[in-house]
């Protein structure tokens, strides 16, 4: 699922917002909700939204404030602005920081789908999951030559989607309602490599990500790309990829390539 951050401070129109995702856009996940902005800066340094969803007009930091030290912090987060204010300088300014929507209260149900539709579009994109393809849980158990390939491809894009999630086996076989020694033989017959070796890489991919384009400590690189352990992710990181993770970090990091 994609990551939602919502920042609000009035609880009633927050709740709508957390509703409106779970009824409009399944594919999103609320992981976080702040009241204003500093609480959302603090949140965000040790978790990494896909979309940050905020108001303008709150007390302590208004959300074009938030919105530009957010995109600081974050350069590729995608970000939607909500607001009772219809002034064309709120949205001239909003677009500036790359808010790709400016939303008015009260949200129109067919403009916040399109809105929502558009943000999944673009992460399906940054992912690379086919914007027609879902993790399907109703598949038969058995499976043709075709069904195999899809059933793989589908697997492979839930563990890029969710490389901090629960990869066990067990846990994947059933969403896919196959055996897990039927879904590992199959998993190698198809890719020429292990379902732990796949999940390795993905988890090393995105916290190569993570150390590029975010200033996250590393023990949250480490959490968020799913490694439990910050000392053994830091080991492995070595070993893998040769430098460690503040090397990395320092070799690679967007800020050094400015």
């Amino acid at each position: 699922m994609y990551r939602v951050l919502l920042v609000e401070d009035e609880r009633v129109i927050l709740d709508g917002l957390r509703e409106l995702i779970i009824q409009t856009a399944p594919e999103f996940l609320v992981i976080g909700e702040a009241s204003g902005g500093t609480e959302a800066l603090d949140f965000m340094r040790s978790n990494v939204p896909d979309v940050l969803i905020t108001d303008i007009r709150m007390r302590e930091m208004d959300g074009l404030t938030l919105v530009s030290k957010a995109r600081e912090m974050y350069p590729e987060l995608l970000m939607i602005v909500i607001s009772g204010y219809g002034e064309f300088e709120y949205a001239r300014r909003a677009m500036e920081y790359g808010v790709l929507n400016y939303l008015l209260k009260p949200v129109e149900l067919q403009e916040w789908v399109t809105a929502i539709h558009k943000i999944q579009l673009l992460l399906n994109r940054r992912y690379g999951v086919s914007s027609s393809q879902t993790l399907d849980t109703t598949r038969e158990a058995q499976c043709n030559s075709g069904d195999t390939r899809k059933t793989i491809r589908d697997v492979k894009e839930y563990i890029r989607l969710h490389p901090d999630g629960d990869l066990r086996l067990q846990t994947i076989a059933a969403l896919v309602h196959l055996n897990p020694t039927y879904l590992s033989q199959l998993f190698k017959n198809e890719t020429g490599i292990t379902f732990s070796e796949y999940i390795a890489e993905v988890r090393m991919e995105r916290a190569k990500w993570l150390l590029v384009n975010t200033q996250l400590k590393i023990y949250d690189v480490a959490r968020l790309s799913g490694h439990q352990s910050p000392k053994h992710f830091m080991l492995v990181f070595k070993q893998q990829v040769g430098w460690t993770a503040g090397e990395y970090r320092n070799r690679f990091s967007r800020d050094k390539q400015l």
